[in-house]
């Protein structure tokens, strides 16, 4: 399902109701020209009326924040972390956290078409 930043929330809050209680995981995927972020959500039953749905939006390169989804999807901390220090999206609403990858110098996102992979690997104990 498609879905726009201004009623993601809405979706995801009525889709938890209808019993997708699951977060399975939420991913982003870097197309250059835009950026594109993927909820993928279960509803956990028994075994034959378990169903799946992917909610899918699109970011503009010039526009990568989204609002925090952890009200209603506790796990979705981990992800959002990843796709703000991996990919640059800005997570609205969150706390501040410290970093996934705690000596990481934070320059670049790595999971970025764009990342400098043949740049010198700099850690923040280099900065001292």
């Amino acid at each position: 399902m498609k879905s726009e930043r201004k009623s993601l929330l809405a979706a995801l809050s009525k889709m938890k109701s209808e019993g997708f209680d699951y977060l399975v995981k939420i991913t982003a995927i870097d197309y250059v020209d835009h950026m594109d972020v993927v909820y993928m959500i279960r509803s956990i039953g028994d075994i034959e009326s378990s169903k799946d749905e992917i909610v899918e939006l699109s970011l503009k390169p010039t526009d990568l924040w989204l609002p925090t989804v952890t009200n209603i999807f506790p796990a979705a901390d981990w992800y959002e972390r990843e796709m703000s220090e991996m990919f640059g999206i800005d997570i609205k609403g969150r706390n501040a956290s410290r970093l996934l990858l705690e000596k990481w110098d934070g320059t670049g996102y790595p999971l970025r078409k764009s990342f400098a992979w043949d740049a010198p690997y700099k850690t923040s104990e280099d900065k001292k």
